[in-house]
């Protein structure tokens, strides 16, 4: 389609006209993403006196991969999903969703050993079933009890892989994932957020103590959606940012608060390139792939009422559709199942062509469908040091990281990502206010 003479001249001098102003006025710090790392980043900011920083995100909204759809006439959650209860520490995240009164609901596993189905066809017998399950629970306690050994040996690498959720055993580390200090803190009890407002909804509570909001709205000049990054230049001196549109923004600092699988893919250039050090800490480190599938069904053909809401699928191949969960019990009369997909299924799913998922509904069993994949959050590899670890989160001169993936304690939850912004911006305090500057040497 050609586009006017007049028309693609307009174009240039809005373009020409943003970078230049853009470049004109220099922001103390510059955050490169609005997830929950971004935003409690900049809330640190703000209440220490620094409030002349820009937000540059991708897209046209706040809160990275805590994200909803609208699906059937319903919201669900395309990223994170569930918050935890039950433990001796304080969940800032459940508390804040309880102040605002999100929607969430009990997720009861209790009853899997009597809805467990075989790859064939039929039920496994809830004798079966209660071995496994017994199996499993001192599996995990092992790992548990195997982790906390090898760590008292004092040795720092001494280390062995493990099963986890979303990747093969030979990837996850044992000695840095158990003992899981989600569930340790936080409690095992899980609860599924099911709410119009979305699990989002948390991160402007978050925004609205320190950022404008107007009608309910995000009104705020220093945040500006839709800037795709594209290249980072740092100096002595410091940092410049463009976006994808060519708009230039300069400060003194850069806080980079992007997905790891962001960083892996390259889509952010840095100038000049990081140290091979860095880079090898980037790549190396794992980002699990984990695909939520919503499905709605024209009526229910599947158990419903109490202890019915999950059941587990056993295949030969790992992650094949292992976990099914329906949404009567959030969602009453949606006719939604929701099942997740691992590993290398995911991968395969997500590659799979349009006609081959619309065979879905062209069989008259599925309504709808929607899927959300990338990788999702991330993983620690075994191999992989403490000191690599330390090169993964440290800033380069004055480009600082931050994300879920930098936070050891909550690595791969929210609370990870939210407690990585508070610490990456005091990191950066230091150096701003007191010369107190972190220098890795690599």
């Amino acid at each position: 389609m050609k586009v006017s003479l007049i028309t693609l001249l307009i174009l240039i001098l809005t373009t020409a006209a943003s970078a230049s102003y853009s470049s004109s006025s220099s922001n103390s710090i510059i955050i490169v993403g609005a997830g929950m790392s971004g935003i409690t980043a900049a809330k640190t900011l703000s209440e220490n006196g620094i409030k002349d920083f820009l937000m540059l995100e991708a897209t046209d909204r706040i809160g990275g991969r805590m994200k909803k759809a609208s699906f059937a006439n319903h919201t669900v959650e395309l990223g994170a999903n569930w918050l935890f209860r039950g433990g001796p520490k304080i969940n800032i995240i459940s508390e804040i969703a309880n102040k605002i009164k999100l929607k969430t609901f009990f997720s009861d596993y209790d009853h899997l050993s009597t809805h467990t189905y075989k790859q064939n066809g039929g039920l496994y017998s809830k004798k079966v079933m209660e071995v496994e399950i017994k199996t499993a629970d001192e599996r995990f306690d092992f790992n548990n009890n195997l982790s906390k050994a090898l760590s008292a040996q004092g040795k720092k690498d001494n280390d062995i892989s493990v099963l986890a959720e979303a990747e093969p055993p030979r990837i996850t580390s044992l000695k840095n994932t158990f003992p899981r200090e989600e569930f340790e803190d936080f409690g095992e009890n899980e609860y599924f957020v099911a709410d119009p407002r979305g699990y989002e909804a948390v991160v402007h509570y978050i925004a609205k103590q320190f950022l404008v909001y107007k009608n309910g709205l995000l009104a705020d000049p220093r945040v500006k959606l839709n800037k795709v990054v594209r290249e980072i230049s740092y100096t002595k001196s410091g940092v410049m940012v463009k976006t994808k549109n060519g708009e230039v923004y300069k400060a003194k600092y850069a806080i980079v608060s992007v997905s790891l699988g962001v960083l892996q893919s390259n889509l952010i250039q840095f100038k000049p390139i990081l140290p091979q050090w860095k880079t090898l800490a980037i790549d190396d480190f794992d980002m699990s792939v984990y695909t939520k599938i919503f499905m709605k069904f024209p009526r229910t053909f599947w158990p419903t009422g109490p202890g019915t809401e999950f059941f587990l699928y056993a295949h030969e191949r790992r992650g094949y559709y292992p976990i099914w969960q329906h949404l009567e019990n959030e969602m009453p009369g949606s006719n939604i199942l929701f099942v997740t997909v691992t590993d290398t299924e995911a991968i395969r799913i997500e590659q799979q062509s349009d006609k081959e998922t619309d065979s879905c509904r062209d069989n008259g069993s599925v309504e709808e469908i929607i899927w959300f994949y990338k990788g999702t959050y991330a993983n620690w590899p075994a191999g992989y040091t403490q000191l690599r670890y330390q090169e993964l989160k440290a800033p380069i001169g004055r480009v600082y990281f931050t994300g879920e993936h930098t936070n050891s304690t909550y690595i791969g939850y929210v609370n990870g990502a939210y407690y990585s912004g508070i610490n990456t911006a005091n990191d950066l305090i230091k150096c701003f206010k007191y010369q107190s500057c972190s220098i890795h040497q690599g």
